[in-house]
C-alpha cells in the first residue's frame, strides 16, 4: 500500500451535515437581524465556530458586541445545529462510503478522523461509527481550524505515522490547503476536487481504494 493511514475530514466527506450547519447560523442571524444566505454559508466550510460568526458578523450594523455576546450567539447556534444532529442515524452513512472505509481498513490501513468540529464524536455515535476509527482528532483538541494543518499533524502524530505516510481526505479547499501545509498528500471530493485542490481530485469517494493502493 502507498500509504499506512489515511485521515477523513467528516462533514462533507464522511457523511453530510451542511443543511443542519446552515439552517442553525440562519436561525441564530435571524434572531439578531443579520442577513445571511446561502452564499455566505459557503464561505464558512472547513471554517472554526468563532470564524464562522466573524464571517456572519460582516452584515451585523448594531452595536459593538462583547466578546462575551460573540461567545453566547456562537454556543446559541451550536445548540441549534446538535439539536438537528439527533436526526441523523446510521442510515445517513452512504454503503458506498462504509464499504470504502471496511476495504481499507481491510488493506491493513489506519483511518482517523482530522476535522474541526467539535462535535465530532458526537456525530459519529449518531452514524453509528462511535469507536470504528483508530484516531479521532477534532475541533476540541486543536488551537487553530484550517487551513492551519494542526488537526491532520494531531492526527498523524496519534496514530505514529509522518505525514508521508498518510492520505488527507477533503472537501473543502480549505481542508486541502491545511493537508498540504502539513505535508501531507490530499485526495478531494466535492468543490475541493471541483476546484482542483487536491493531488486526487475524485468523482467519488470509492476511488480512494485505488488511490490508496497504486
Amino acid at each position: 500500500m502507498k500509504y499506512k493511514a489515511v485521515i477523513f475530514d467528516l462533514d462533507g466527506v464522511i457523511c453530510s451535515t451542511d443543511e443542519y450547519h446552515y439552517q442553525a447560523w440562519k436561525k441564530m442571524a435571524d434572531s439578531m437581524g443579520i442577513y445571511f444566505d446561502r452564499t455566505i454559508n459557503n464561505r464558512l466550510r472547513g471554517v472554526s465556530r468563532m470564524e464562522s460568526l466573524e464571517i456572519i458578523l460582516e452584515q451585523y450594523h448594531g452595536p459593538a458586541l462583547s466578546e462575551e455576546k460573540k461567545v453566547e450567539l456562537a454556543t446559541q447556534k451550536n445548540d441549534f445545529y446538535r439539536e438537528s444532529l439527533h436526526q441523523l442515524s446510521p442510515a445517513d452513512l452512504s454503503s458506498e462510503v462504509k464499504d470504502t472505509l471496511d476495504a481499507l481498513r481491510a488493506e491493513g490501513l489506519k483511518l482517523a478522523i482530522g476535522s474541526s468540529s467539535k462535535n465530532t464524536r458526537f456525530i459519529l455515535g449518531q452514524l453509528g461509527l462511535g469507536s470504528y476509527f483508530d484516531v479521532v482528532s477534532d475541533g476540541n483538541n486543536i488551537t487553530h481550524s484550517k487551513p492551519d494543518p494542526e488537526v491532520f499533524l494531531k492526527a498523524a502524530e496519534m496514530l505514529g505515522f509522518a505525514p508521508s505516510d498518510c492520505l488527507v481526505v477533503e472537501d473543502a479547499v480549505s481542508g486541502a490547503q491545511a493537508g498540504h501545509a502539513g505535508g501531507f498528500e490530499v485526495a478531494c471530493v466535492g468543490d475541493a476536487s471541483q476546484a482542483g485542490a487536491g493531488d486526487y481530485n475524485m468523482s467519488s469517494f470509492c476511488e480512494i481504494k485505488q488511490i490508496a493502493a497504486d
